[in-house]
């Protein structure tokens, strides 16, 4: 292949077509009997179960969307993995592989722009035959094609709206722009002009529709992905207006639903606005034992296959001890963590301990016991395996993983609202921090002056709610970009790797995704984001 950006698929839609070239005319795909609504159904079945990078079930990290959620998060401070040899190691130790010289850096463009083909390749399809029976396809593609843009522009873009409206983000390849060779990259309010057209479209064509289930984006999908763009704009009327609308029909889980054993943050329900799911006949479940998947990274329950690297491998996810350290003990979600005090319990009095967490206390001991550091403490129990299922991996693996909940949509809402009245937005966010945890008390947050950043006070509040109540769901990168905050991974007590303990008061110049070179040297212009660079050695202890 030539370009990055030429890449992609659409080879799952239509059998006949040749996965190395997948070139499609929009005659070629309406005569097809079915190709439309095939075309439509391959934009959210493709975002995970195929090995779409690299073809190969040797490729851990190749499963699609929500494997960007674990890069994302761990280029942070709030997941830290066990092992300097863990699969997701080049985005925690910000790897030179991170560079345009290598092919971790091509993984995340083989995937956005292939899907962002796909969809121009729906939105074609529609325009060169408009009718009503493609309309909501059509919406389909639209929403989809916003979010994809709007995810790439939080991952390549070199700055943040806000700080510098003008700062560069990604190349614009829609439908009609086919040129491969000649595609700058768009200013931060190019990029948002362009998505937000894209979404008043999928409001258009989607009012109305009634979908199957959470998988494929509603009107409610487009209402969200507002949200996000008008709170990335600060735009705060917007941001609170769109994602109230996003809010309607769906409520905050219960408590109980968000550390049930057997259905936690597995299943839908009525807090997820959109999903996705792996299927038991997707090759990331059926190929490599099934460890080529999301639930063999983040479920740690499954020790008795003998499967999986978070369960048996060493190589779990964990929360960042400080964070964890700052949970009180009276909020629900502090329970979805395996407090450290347990490393000091032995025998039945651990096994004891383990019960108050999970249903297989002994099978986590010996999940404990296969890490490099041989303790349990912040093991995440938020990811549970389908429907309590602690033997067969490729059951227990078959899950569906959140894209859009109503609690984010709220916490926008919320810091919206506080930036046009701060003392309306600290009475919300007090409402919504009391469903988790009846104690909360405002004010333990704001003053955090090393995270202040560009931003603090009230900011600070509502971020720190992010960053537990999202804790592992993709978001701690872009807020951390957006907010222009550090990383804090040196400290007294710390749970981060030696050698990565680092501690950066501005925002990691590493979250700044690069464009693979070859890419360069066939669009001629493309103005390139620079190699990411990091700390030599442990940084001093930060002291709270």
């Amino acid at each position: 292949m030539a370009g990055t950006l030429v890449l992609g698929g659409l080879s799952s839609c239509i059998e006949q077509i040749d996965p190395q070239t997948s070139n499609v005319t929009s005659e070629q795909a309406s005569n097809a009997p079915g190709a439309f609504d095939n075309f439509v159904a391959g934009l959210t079945n493709g975002l995970v179960g195929e090995f779409v990078y690299s073809g190969s079930d040797q490729s851990p990290y190749d499963y699609g969307y929500p494997s960007f959620y674990i890069i994302r998060d761990v280029m942070g401070n709030d997941i830290v993995m066990d092992s300097d040899g863990d699969w997701y190691q080049s985005w925690y130790t910000c790897s030179r592989a991170l560079g345009p010289q290598y092919a971790v850096c091509q993984l995340p463009l083989t995937y956005f722009f292939g899907w962002i083909k796909d969809c121009n390749s729906v939105i074609s399809m529609y325009k060169s035959s408009p009718s009503d029976l493609k309309k909501n396809g059509a919406g389909i593609a639209y929403c989809m094609r916003a979010l994809y843009y709007l995810d790439a522009v939080q991952m390549w873009g070199e700055s943040t709206y806000a700080k510098n409206p003008d700062g560069l983000t990604v190349p614009k390849r829609t439908d009609e722009n086919v040129s491969t060779t000649n595609m700058p990259r768009m200013t931060y309010k190019e990029a948002f002009s362009f998505i937000l057209s894209d979404l008043d479209k999928a409001e258009e064509l989607l009012e109305g529709y009634e979908r199957e289930n959470v998988y494929t984006p509603n009107i409610n999908v487009a209402y969200g992905l507002k949200a996000r763009v008008y709170l990335l704009m600060e735009d705060w009327e917007n941001a609170e207006k769109y994602a109230k609308l996003a809010q309607n029909g769906y409520t905050m889980m219960t408590n109980q639903e968000y550390t049930d054993r057997k259905h936690a943050f597995n299943t839908p329900n009525s807090s997820w606005i959109m999903g996705l799911t792996f299927k038991p006949t997707d090759p990331n479940i059926t190929a490599n034992d099934g460890d080529s998947g999301w639930g063999s990274h983040m479920i740690a329950e499954v020790q008795a296959s003998g499967m999986g690297y978070a369960a048996n491998y060493g190589r779990p996810k964990r929360i960042d001890a400080h964070l964890f350290s700052t949970i009180p003990s009276t909020d629900i979600r502090k329970s979805c963590y395996i407090d450290p005090a347990v490393d000091d319990l032995e025998g039945d009095d651990l096994i004891d301990a383990l019960s108050a967490y999970s249903d297989v206390p002994e099978q986590l001991a010996l999940t404990g016991a296969s890490t490099d550091a041989g303790v349990l403490g912040c093991f995440q129990l938020k990811f549970r395996p389908k429907d309590g299922e602690h033997v067969d991996q490729y059951k227990a693996w078959t899950v569906a993983v959140p894209m859009m909940r109503v609690e984010e949509m709220k916490l926008i809402e919320i810091e919206a609202a506080g930036m046009q009245d701060e003392a309306r937005g600290k009475q919300m966010l007090e409402e919504f921090a009391k469903v988790r945890d009846p104690q909360f008390t405002y004010g333990e947050h704001e003053k955090d002056s090393y995270y202040n950043g560009q931003t603090g006070g009230f900011r600070n509040e509502v971020w720190w709610q992010r960053r537990v109540e999202l804790w592992g769901e993709g978001f701690a990168t872009y807020d951390i970009k957006r907010l222009q905050k550090g990383i804090i991974r040196s400290y007294p007590g710390t749970n981060h790797l030696q050698d990565y303990r680092w501690n950066v008061q501005t925002m990691p110049q590493w979250m700044v995704f690069c464009f693979v070179q070859t890419e360069s040297n066939y669009n001629k212009d493309l103005v390139p984001n620079p190699t990411p660079n990091h700390e030599v050695g442990d940084d001093p202890e930060y002291i709270w």
